[in-house]
């Protein structure tokens, strides 16, 4: 049989930037891939939230995440409201608890979220939720927990000795790199100009640079948080 995956991201679009291409590997390969998306996205934007006003947009960005999904080949998408960067006005424990439900459920043998470093808060919350709730009680299902990168926010921390994302494991997406580009379409509106990172050729040049390190055209890098073999 093959493994229980679970990606648990921020935002709409962070499952795809992350490890889109590596959700698809998994997928090929016998694999069950459920995705968490923690946060509404878009409220952020403006100077005081207010969902209503942005009730259409979030709709399309959602069905969005939905077709994305579709696109990947995950069974089951999981998505909750928290407020788009201001989930550190959140109490932890309650987005632990939306977590910790789908992992008691689902049983996952491997879980991907973003690194901890990231100069996004939502990233950041999002992490923590994610150690804490795949904490190593006995009979935990978690295996492996893996942290991955995010355009336009892991690069643009400053690179300190307690931020910086050094990946430790590659996956060799070669085979998948065109579908991540097209998965990343159904997010257009989230998509920006190069030279932003944020953007179709940016995703590329990272997946090229982190191939070139290992030896393969594209992959795409984690840094490795706990492993039980």
């Amino acid at each position: 049989m093959g493994k229980r995956i679970l990606v648990v991201a921020a935002h709409p679009d962070d499952e795809v930037l992350g490890c889109g291409a590596t959700i698809m590997k998994h997928i090929a390969e016998g694999d069950i891939v459920h995705t968490m998306i923690m946060a509404e996205g878009l409220t952020s934007r403006d100077l005081t939230r207010n969902a209503e006003m942005r009730a259409g947009e979030l709709s399309e960005l959602h069905a969005a995440s939905k077709r994305s999904a579709e696109f990947l080949g995950v069974t089951k998408l999981i998505m909750h409201d928290f407020p788009d960067n201001r989930m550190d006005g959140v109490n932890l424990l309650d987005v632990v608890k939306k977590i910790e439900r789908e992992v008691d459920e689902y049983k996952p043998d491997i879980v991907y979220t973003h690194h901890a470093g990231d100069v996004n808060v939502d990233h950041r919350v999002t992490h923590d939720a994610v150690v804490t709730a795949c904490r190593s009680l006995p009979g935990e299902s978690v295996r492996e927990i893996l942290f991955f990168e995010t355009l336009s926010s892991t690069e643009w921390q400053m690179m300190t000795a307690d931020k910086i994302f050094q990946p430790n494991i590659y996956v060799d997406v070669t085979e998948f790199m065109e579908k991540k580009r097209q998965a990343l379409e159904f997010y257009a509106s989230e998509m920006r100009e190069y030279p932003h990172p944020r953007s179709y050729k940016g995703v590329e040049l990272l997946a090229q640079y982190r191939g070139l390190t290992v030896g393969v055209p594209y992959a795409e890098a984690f840094m490795l948080g706990r492993s039980i073999r």
